[in-house]
């Protein structure tokens, strides 16, 4: 029992880390639009689409080898993952307001401490849920393509309140799965490494979405 409040302390310090490095990062790439962001290219053509193919190439880095790399070379990639994300976000400060960004970040770490705590208390085995919340987000991913299409603003908020859900279940989905550690490994630092980047995208995910749907635009 000692292990998993260990474990459970361990993922949620690197968790708040990579949010600390993601928000830090995208703060400070867009304090000054005329020299940081053309300097990063944050939003120039293919430098963003350069960051989300390394996002990506670093996500299943961490996802299918964190069991064969080393527990430093982990921790470099979670850092080096959360840095990336701050760059592709760096947006939100351009589109929304500074008020509103802090009030959406608050919410989400309301949602996201409710969903986790449900994770931890029910004893209701969460195991199954994956497989439906992976289906689902598959078939939202899938809606949200054929929306670029028809351009409907109900179907774009139905897909935010379905998104919310799913990675509200997600949230306790992964405490569930923390605390039952089916990470196949003895190496302590690795398994929180991984289960702070699950988290860590939940959490994001979480964030994204509820700042589509009360966030106030600067315009």
């Amino acid at each position: 029992m000692e292990d998993k409040k260990n474990l459970l302390a361990n993922t949620f310090t690197w968790l708040f880390a990579g949010l600390l490095v993601t928000f830090v990062v995208s703060y400070f790439t867009t304090i000054d639009n005329d020299t940081i962001l053309s300097v990063y290219g944050a939003f120039n053509g293919y430098s963003y689409i350069v960051y989300i193919i390394l996002e990506l190439a670093l996500a299943v880095a961490l996802t299918a080898f964190i069991r064969k790399i080393n527990a430093n070379v982990a921790k470099i990639l979670y850092l080096l993952y959360a840095a990336l994300t701050g760059l592709t976000l760096s947006g939100i400060f351009i589109l929304y307001t500074g008020e509103s960004i802090a009030y959406t970040f608050l919410a989400t770490s309301a949602v996201f401490g409710i969903f986790a705590v449900i994770g931890k208390t029910t004893n209701i085995d969460l195991s199954k849920l994956g497989i439906y919340l992976f289906v689902g987000l598959i078939a939202i991913i899938i809606a949200e393509i054929i929306n670029v299409f028809i351009m409907s603003n109900t179907l774009n908020m139905l897909l935010i309140v379905l998104t919310i859900i799913v990675f509200c279940g997600y949230v306790a989905y992964d405490i569930n799965r923390l605390l039952k550690s089916d990470f196949l490994s003895e190496d302590e630092d690795k398994k929180s490494i991984f289960y702070a980047f699950q988290l860590f995208l939940d959490f994001i995910n979480l964030f994204i979405e509820l700042l589509k749907l009360f966030g106030k635009s600067r315009d």
